[in-house]
């Protein structure tokens, strides 16, 4: 009913009956979704922290440690990440053209390589477990040198963990975009879902760039 009465005034479905226009609705939904990605910088940003005090106390440690990690493995889910914010943006770039299928296929393209990440993750905690590189007293691998070795596990799992939970949950609204894009709920003229959850999958590839440098190319 509220779409019939707003297409009757001369509004489009999608506008929302408390902004005025289109692009307002556009620009509340930017600051609200920058608001949320600072709250997630804020969090990341506390382990960021965490990181650098014990990395400072143990330098030796957690530079043997990082031996024990696949930097093949963390460099291809580098690269497939990377490739991700690209198909993103591109899906995001079709639906401003009005492309409709070319966006679902890049949704699914940019779900695809966020299930390989996952999948390639999996497969290195696998490793780890197997051989008692767990964190805090779970440790119980004895081939590395160093004072408490296991905090430098803590920290990885930690942190590598808490950004595989939100590239769950990135894939998790990605798959709601894919849907309603089917539905045919976004058009060249209402993207902005697609957009802010865009700029969300783009922070979630952000962190796991620094992610990368910090656990696999310690020198």
């Amino acid at each position: 009913m509220h779409d019939e009465a707003a297409r009757a005034e001369g509004h489009p479905g999608f506008l929302a009956h408390h902004f005025t226009d289109v692009e307002q609705q556009r620009e509340s939904a930017k600051l609200g979704m920058w608001i949320f990605l600072l709250t997630e910088i804020l969090l990341f940003g506390g382990l960021f922290c965490a990181y650098a005090i014990y990395r400072s106390w143990y330098p030796d440690m957690f530079h043997n440690a990082h031996k024990a990690l696949d930097l093949t493995l963390g460099t291809t889910n580098t690269i497939v990440l990377i490739t991700s914010s690209l198909t993103m943006a591109l899906a995001i770039r079709s639906m401003q053209l009005g492309r409709k299928n070319l966006t679902m296929v890049h949704l699914v393209l940019t779900l695809a390589l966020a299930s390989t990440f996952l999948v390639i993750k999996y497969f290195e905690y696998a490793h780890k477990f197997h051989l008692g590189q767990l964190p805090g007293k779970f440790y119980t691998y004895q081939g590395i040198e160093g004072t408490n070795p296991h905090i430098f596990f803590t920290m990885y799992f930690a942190m590598t963990g808490l950004h595989g939970i939100h590239v769950i949950a990135g894939m998790s609204v990605i798959g709601w975009m894919l849907y309603r894009t089917a539905k045919g709920h976004f058009s060249a003229a209402y993207y902005t879902p697609i957009e802010m959850t865009g700029l969300y999958w783009h922070l979630v590839d952000l962190v796991w760039i620094f992610l990368f440098p910090l656990f696999y190319l310690i020198r």
